[in-house]
């Protein structure tokens, strides 16, 4: 197993993407206290490079060669489509003490360990876009090769946008994709139907954005500052006869739950077919 640098403020951090995750993570680590002087960003774009620095403090590059000797961690931030190239890219100068992070839908570990060389340690992680806002949900899975301080850096960096959980098994990580990392489209689209619902029954458009988007962010923090499962707090909120069985009811008949499975059922599918799109 490689040795690795301890996880603390000191590893230098290396990002390959300066795109909106690249960005949420390098502001939840500077929020957190890791000096702006330990992270560099690159990206091709210098419009995108102007404004990491400005926004941040941070050293930016057009290339990577420059900053890799010196990271303890590199931080994959491009889209599957391009993953194989980039990391094929870095495979001659990747440090061999260093963690590679891919944050890519449907890359596998052992895909990025042949782009990246052979014998490297990898950790796949999907956050999801709350991590904009610091609320993000993140899965990761470590390969063998990953050592216990580097799983600690590796969390460290994603746990500044949000709540982390380890994976056992990779297999499970295109399930993580489909319930977290797209599940917040999935939020948006039943808070689009709520409202829209709630308008064409009379109630003017101002009034039922509100009562939509905060009724959301409620019942999540209730979700996850309670302590009570989803099922209980569901009950707690249903009066026999009242409005809202009637309301359940009528997802019931319509099998909302078989939607639900469907579809989150899909997701992982296209998880897994954006994997063999990549290549070997």
């Amino acid at each position: 197993m490689t040795t690795a640098p301890a996880a603390d403020a000191k590893a230098t951090l290396l990002f390959i993407g300066g795109g909106n995750m690249g960005r949420s993570l390098i502001g939840g680590l500077i929020a957190r206290g890791t000096p702006p002087a330990r992270i560099v960003a690159v990206d091709p774009s210098p419009t995108a490079r102007d404004g990491l620095a400005a926004e941040f403090g941070i050293r930016t590059a057009q290339d990577a060669a420059d900053a890799l000797p010196e990271a303890a961690l590199v931080m994959l931030a491009v889209k599957p489509q391009v993953m194989k190239p980039v990391c094929e890219s870095l495979a001659g100068k990747f440090p061999s003490a260093a963690v590679a992070v891919s944050i890519a839908a449907g890359i596998r570990t052992e895909q990025l360990d042949a782009w990246l060389g052979g014998t490297r340690a990898v950790v796949r992680a999907m956050p999801n876009t709350p991590a904009l806002l610091g609320a993000g949900a993140t899965g990761l899975f470590a390969n063998a090769r990953v050592s216990a301080p580097q799983r600690a850096l590796a969390e460290r960096v994603l746990g500044a946008v949000g709540a982390c959980v380890w994976i056992g098994q990779e297999a499970h990580m295109d399930l993580v994709t489909a319930l977290s990392g797209s599940g917040p489209a999935y939020f948006f689209l039943l808070t689009e139907a709520m409202q829209a619902a709630a308008q064409r029954l009379g109630l003017p458009p101002d009034a039922a954005r509100l009562l939509a988007a905060q009724t959301c962010l409620g019942a999540g923090r209730m979700l996850s500052e309670s302590g009570e499962d989803a099922a209980t707090l569901r009950q707690r909120v249903t009066s026999p006869g009242g409005t809202t069985q009637a309301a359940l009811e009528s997802f019931a008949r319509d099998g909302f739950a078989d939607l639900v499975a469907r579809a989150i059922e899909a997701a992982a599918l296209r998880g897994t077919e954006l994997s063999a799109q990549a290549g070997s």
